[in-house]
């Protein structure tokens, strides 16, 4: 049986409207016309490395073991961060070094990370304003083709870390953030299903100047128009509005504190 084709995902800033995207891909493909490319998102909020970092994290762990993600939100192009290339143990990482891998990093310790300075793996002429077609698409696409990451450049140490926000745990609270607001206006905190489960089975949930009686297992559990809070697809604290949208109901954003009570 053949081997499936090697898979590479594209996450950036870059939106649709342009042909930005379109031109990594023909990068790609005509390095290796056999890899599978997949869009995991190209609407990254514009230098949000933060939201970058969480969504990459957020995705990565369902594709199949040795995809190559390509994460292009780089308010540093031209400067003089390093581009990289990150190895787990499950996947490859080709992206700044600019805190986009914080979260990976908080789950996996990089089997080899190096930093791209062979520039016969890039484009023959390095723009300074569009590395995404010029460094990062080409390096993705030689390394699909399984050259070796020590070809590419040399050994790198210390990748930079984003602060992450923290839980402040008491006996009968916990105090989060709201870390994304996803596209249909949900609340997505750093509270984990986990943690909040443990020694608790009702909560006061306080966000803004809402106060949440209960956590629903489903939208519908309240009415529609109404403010709720459920544990969301990825295992964490959301608060939502059934119908409708909980950023703009409550007037929410990244950072708010969200405090659960024991009750």
């Amino acid at each position: 049986m053949n081997n499936p084709p090697r898979i590479i995902t594209l996450t950036t800033d870059f939106g649709t409207s342009d042909a930005y995207v379109g031109v990594m891909k023909g990068v790609i493909l005509g390095i290796n016309r056999n890899v599978q490319v997949v869009d995991i998102t190209h609407a990254v909020p514009p230098q949000d490395i933060h939201e970058a970092a969480f969504l990459i994290h957020s995705a990565c762990h369902y594709f199949p073991k040795g995809t190559i993600h390509t994460i292009v939100v780089d308010p540093g192009v031209g400067s003089e961060r390093r581009a990289i290339v990150c190895q787990t143990d499950s996947a490859f990482f080709v992206c700044p070094d600019n805190g986009v891998l914080t979260y990976i990093l908080q789950d996996s310790v990089p089997v080899k990370t190096i930093e791209i300075k062979n520039r016969a793996y890039c484009l023959p002429e390095v723009s300074q304003t569009f590395h995404g077609r010029d460094i990062f698409a080409p390096v993705a696409a030689h390394v699909s083709l399984g050259v070796p990451l020590t070809d590419i450049g040399p050994s790198v140490q210390n990748l930079i870390r984003l602060p992450v926000p923290t839980l402040q745990v008491s006996d009968e609270s916990l105090t989060g953030e709201i870390i994304k607001i996803d596209g249909f206006g949900n609340a997505i905190t750093n509270i984990s299903e986990s943690v909040l489960f443990q020694g608790a089975s009702t909560y006061e949930i306080s966000v803004g100047g809402t106060q949440l009686k209960r956590i629903n297992r489903a939208y519908a559990e309240s009415e529609i128009g109404d403010p709720l809070a459920i544990i969301g697809s990825f295992g964490v604290l959301e608060i939502a509005v059934n119908g409708g949208s909980a950023k703009a109901l409550l007037d929410l954003k990244r950072g708010d504190a969200v405090v659960v009570q024991k009750t």
